[in-house]
């Protein structure tokens, strides 16, 4: 018998490869064996799913740590973890964008307000409605990622607090930002189904996201509260200051657009 993944010779009695780790698989599929399979993954209340959930949420170092010192086997992979993050964002943007179109409108009196308030008049991004921007939320979510980690990098290492390096300060934020999309999703979802607008379910959740960051970087480094309280603040300095740039950026590039 050989490993069909890497068709290293097994014995028979091997239920798991001990050269590339995968399992093997004697049943053909058949939708008995796909259900198992699903439950074993996302169902099964000892899959790796909703351990890495759990403990992003009671323990979020164990679950970093580890990954950054090497463990791989008790938790989702950070990558693969924003993956389903991603898939729950879709599911959330398809049920707004198809059923709960609704939940996306805005008053009309708060956008012709905002258009008309100064600087706006040239902005050719003031028009576009959040049922077009939500279409682009993955997008969004994997172009924050790089500037959110580079954030809590920069903080520490402006503090002389060095223990994580860039990619690390990464692997952090791939997982804080994994567990926020993913719960950011349910809970929306939930809303919907209550019609609450999505605009106000935004605002309701931006504070309970920060908080979890800074519990998230107070457990992981282990600092007092009013070390990981400053270093938190700085954090998000920085973070304002980039996407600040980022909005003066695009304002001018959508001036000169509009020039043309």
């Amino acid at each position: 018998m050989t490993c069909k993944n890497c068709y290293k010779t097994l014995k028979e009695s091997q239920n798991f490869c001990d050269d590339c780790g995968a399992k093997v698989i004697r049943n053909r599929l058949t939708p008995k064996v796909l259900a198992t399979q699903v439950n074993e993954q996302f169902i099964s209340i000892d899959n790796k799913f909703l351990r890495t959930f759990i403990d992003l949420f009671k323990k979020p170092e164990k679950v970093i740590d580890g990954y950054v010192n090497g463990m791989r086997k008790g938790y989702i992979d950070a990558l693969q973890y924003f993956a389903i993050s991603l898939t729950f964002a879709a599911v959330q943007v398809f049920l707004m964008t198809t059923f709960f179109k609704e939940a996306l409108e805005i008053d009309s009196e708060f956008l012709t307000k905002l258009s008309q308030a100064p600087g706006n008049e040239n902005n050719p991004f003031i028009n576009q409605d959040f049922e077009s921007t939500s279409n682009y939320q993955g997008l969004i979510y994997i172009f924050t990622l790089p500037l959110s980690a580079f954030s809590t990098w920069f903080a520490y290492y402006i503090v002389s607090d060095r223990r994580y390096n860039f990619t690390e300060h990464f692997v952090l934020n791939i997982y804080f930002s994994a567990q926020t999309i993913i719960v950011i999703a349910i809970i929306s979802i939930v809303f919907l189904f209550f019609g609450i607008n999505y605009l106000l379910a935004s605002m309701i959740l931006t504070l309970p996201m920060f908080i979890y960051l800074w519990f998230v970087l107070h457990r992981v480094f282990r600092d007092v509260f009013w070390d990981s309280f400053a270093k938190f603040i700085l954090t998000m300095v920085i973070y304002t200051i980039i996407f600040g740039a980022i909005a003066i950026l695009i304002a001018i590039i959508g001036a000169l657009i509009s020039l043309l």
